[in-house]
């Protein structure tokens, strides 16, 4: 008996006992995952703590150059506090007929620093060197006016190629990789922010474009020139006309070929040398590119394609020569351009050995139809002096065809009462 019972106590002994150990063991094991987990979490924070750390060192050493360059700003801002120097500055451009381009964003940057970015006269400065600009072949300016304006709180866009290191405030908003925008592209793009417009997947979303959210009836709202102007190309060219007796004449030379797409159009660089003359006086020949179907109207109708070659004077005039493309006959000097241009957008192109001279794309016969009118793509400035050509080359069918864009042109603008002259 006594023995049964003692049986039955150490079995409920041991029973016990290894129920205390089972749950011993587990709260030990959650305690050891706990610490694990605690161990992790202050091993992150440290880590984080010397990011920190380093930051801060960063931004500590990068202090002093600023501070530098903000008592520099002082500096510069408390010389010109009187205005005088922009008094004298605006005097002396006031002589000048036209100003270049870069004395405009200068005479801009010397408004900023005397009255403010909230000045009127700053903006409008500001503005109007971006209307000057050729917007790809003056990068800087276009990028430098842009900021500005941003930093003074105006809505603009900031190309991507600007957009890096621009102001980050509400009312700067930037443009989704604006490509190349800009106009037709590249360096010397004058006419030009003629440029961008194929249609890919791969394609970013373009600062403007020729259809969409993107397209010409909607330009007006980043670019107001091209929705107010009273002086936008193309025109549809349609009597009658005005007599003028001044001429055109070509002086084009060969060079090496400079080829691009752009992504709103094929395009041309030209070298230095080849230039026209218009009633005597040089503009220098700086690209040219292509437009299907042509922008410019004949009597109504467009033509297959048009190539315009755009011009500059040493006084920054901008002017563009117009050749109407008919179907017909295959056009050798195209065909040269066509075997070299890039299907999809993307930087130049220079074979080697390989010359072209834009002549080989000039009819016979000079005689032209004349208007006052505008770029014909984004910012859409006015005062460039266009002059069609009479007398349309060739190409084939299948030539226009290879061209990589189905539509890159603008729809036919106003005449608001400009007179269409002939020679």
């Amino acid at each position: 008996m006594f023995k049964t019972i003692a049986i039955v106590i150490l079995t409920l002994a041991l029973g016990g006992a290894g129920y205390f150990g089972f749950t011993q063991k587990s709260a030990y094991g959650n305690a050891s995952k706990e610490v694990a987990e605690l161990a992790e979490k202050i091993k992150a924070a440290e880590q984080k703590d010397e990011a920190a750390a380093e930051e801060l060192k960063a931004a500590e050493d990068a202090l002093p150059p600023l501070e530098a360059k903000v008592k520099e700003l002082d500096a510069v801002k408390g010389a010109l506090a009187s205005g005088a120097v922009l008094k004298d500055l605006e005097a002396l451009y006031a002589k000048e007929k036209k100003l270049s381009t870069e004395k405009q964003l200068g005479l801009a940057g010397i408004r900023m620093l005397t009255n403010g970015g909230k000045d009127p006269s700053t903006i409008e400065a500001f503005n109007k060197a971006l209307e000057m600009t050729d917007w790809k072949g003056q990068q800087q300016v276009v990028c430098a006016a842009q900021k500005a304006l941003a930093a003074s709180g105006e809505k603009v866009k900031i190309m991507s190629e600007c957009a890096a290191d621009a102001p980050t405030g509400k009312d700067a908003k930037d443009s989704k990789d604006a490509k190349k925008d800009d106009g037709h592209g590249a360096k010397k793009d004058a006419h030009g922010k003629d440029s961008k417009g194929g249609k890919s997947e791969e394609k970013h979303v373009a600062h403007w474009d020729y259809e969409g959210e993107m397209g010409p009836e909607h330009w007006g709202k980043e670019f107001p020139t091209c929705g107010k102007g009273k002086s936008q190309s193309p025109l549809n060219i349609k009597g009658p006309f005005e007599k003028v007796r001044f001429a055109v004449v070509p002086e084009y030379k060969l060079g090496p070929l400079k080829i691009l797409n752009n992504g709103h159009t094929i395009q041309v660089n030209v070298t230095p040398g080849s230039k026209i003359r218009i009633d005597g006086k040089a503009f220098d020949l700086l690209q040219f590119h292509f437009h299907r179907p042509s922008e410019e109207h004949i009597n109504g109708k467009p033509s297959a394609m048009v190539i315009h070659f755009v011009h500059k004077n040493e006084s920054g005039e901008l002017a563009v020569l117009g050749v109407l493309l008919q179907e017909g006959n295959e056009n050798p000097g195209i065909k040269t351009l066509w075997s070299y241009a890039p299907p999809k957008e993307g930087p130049e192109v220079t074979p080697e050995n390989v010359a072209f001279n834009p002549t080989n794309l000039l009819p016979r016969e000079m005689e032209f139809f004349h208007y006052d009118g505008s770029l014909t793509t984004p910012p859409c400035t006015e005062k460039v002096k266009f002059y069609i050509l009479k007398s349309q080359v060739n190409i084939s069918k299948e030539q226009v065809t290879q061209f990589p864009f189905k539509m890159n042109a603008r729809p036919i603008q106003p005449l608001n009462d400009r007179k269409i002259l002939t020679n």
